[in-house]
């Protein structure tokens, strides 16, 4: 039996237009983000009154653009990964002229995709952490596994918290999944000291492929692994955190450029709700261009009290320095992972000396 009322999504989409367009422009795409034809034949009262998209709200924000609020009916996602983002933006993303900004979703979100298992508060409890967490990253491509694991025992002698494979790093002959993964968290295990220092393992391949390294993980000890939601897909990614909620997800953002998608919304909201515990994106002033006022986005929507989901970890990366710790953390507080890869890497010899320093300069300011 058909419900009574569907629940509604409401969405918001950037569109570029002129005025005397845009109203037609706006019920076109709360159309073809809902029943995708016309709307003249259809005379189904339900479909007519719950499926079809309505188009609640119209602002013009200048310079030919306006914000459009559409409201989608909840039903129609099947409170599934794939088919939510394919009803939010799947056919209007290869429209040009438009743009996902933000949604906000009904409660029943909340019980239909769980959001992060752990969140802020466990992965501190995984390493014995109040403020700041520390992240590091495990390059380059091309490195053996004998390589990789003796610099991940060094860094993890100088008590970081986290350390991630590259996310280029998946299965390739020169350092094999089943390979790498049990030698550097022995490498890890052996050399962390007070800190118990967390490897994450990049995940990547199909679904069967994935499953298997979870439990290759698991089997090697590891509570914490990496993955690319935009590689590997939303739905096989969900799969995952509903089927390992020992586990904790940490998200990769390669990709996330590749839709027209507000990476606020798709990095610190969307990812959330579908379970990361730590979302990672490009920080201002690195290699990447996001602005500030972007980051803060990610950041707030990834922690703020949001369906009474626990909150993700905001990772800024991208290029970060040590030098840039204090100014970091001024920005987002200590409700952050901070990543640095390339420059911890750079110091070389001294990179056990050097992963020490980073680790006391978070410290220090989250005791001041």
């Amino acid at each position: 039996m058909l419900a009574a009322m569907s629940s509604r999504i409401e969405v918001l989409y950037r569109v570029q237009s002129d005025a005397k367009s845009i109203a037609a422009r706006a019920k076109a795409i709360a159309v073809e983000q809902s029943v995708e034809m016309p709307v003249e034949p259809i005379d189904d009262p339900y479909v007519l009154s719950e499926i079809v998209g309505r188009v609640d709200d119209i602002k013009d924000i200048g310079g030919g653009l306006f914000d459009v609020r559409i409201a989608l009916a909840s039903i129609t996602t099947g409170f599934e990964a794939g088919q939510l983002l394919n009803m939010l933006i799947g056919n209007t993303s290869m429209q040009e002229d438009v743009a996902l900004v933000d949604a906000q979703f009904p409660e029943e979100f909340a019980d239909g995709f769980g959001g992060p298992r752990h969140g802020l508060a466990g992965l501190r409890a995984r390493v014995k952490a109040k403020g700041a967490l520390t992240c590091s990253a495990l390059k380059p491509q091309g490195s053996t596994v004998a390589a990789l694991a003796a610099l991940a025992g060094r860094i993890a002698a100088g008590g970081i918290d986290y350390l991630k494979d590259d996310h280029g790093i998946a299965d390739q002959s020169y350092s094999p999944f089943a390979e790498r993964v049990p030698a550097i968290a022995e490498a890890v295990t052996r050399a962390r000291g007070s800190v118990p220092t967390r490897y994450l393992p990049s995940l990547n391949g199909n679904l069967d492929d994935l499953r298997k390294q979870v439990a290759l993980c698991r089997s090697c000890g590891l509570d914490t692994v990496l993955i690319a939601p935009m590689i590997a897909g939303l739905a096989q990614f969900h799969t995952l955190v509903k089927e390992n909620p020992d586990i904790a997800f940490a998200t990769h953002p390669t990709m996330a450029g590749a839709a027209r998608i507000a990476p606020s919304f798709l990095l610190g909201k969307l990812f959330r709700l579908l379970g990361a515990d730590a979302t990672i994106f490009p920080n201002y002033g690195g290699r990447f261009g996001y602005t500030p006022d972007e980051c803060k986005r990610i950041a707030t929507f990834a922690l703020e009290d949001w369906l009474d989901l626990k909150p993700s970890v905001p990772v800024p990366a991208g290029g970060m320095t040590l030098e840039r710790i204090p100014e970091m953390l001024d920005f987002f507080g200590t409700d952050v992972m901070l990543l640095i890869g390339g420059s911890l890497l750079s110091t070389r010899e001294r990179i056990t000396e050097e992963t020490a320093r980073y680790v006391e300069a978070a410290r220090a300011y989250q005791a001041a």
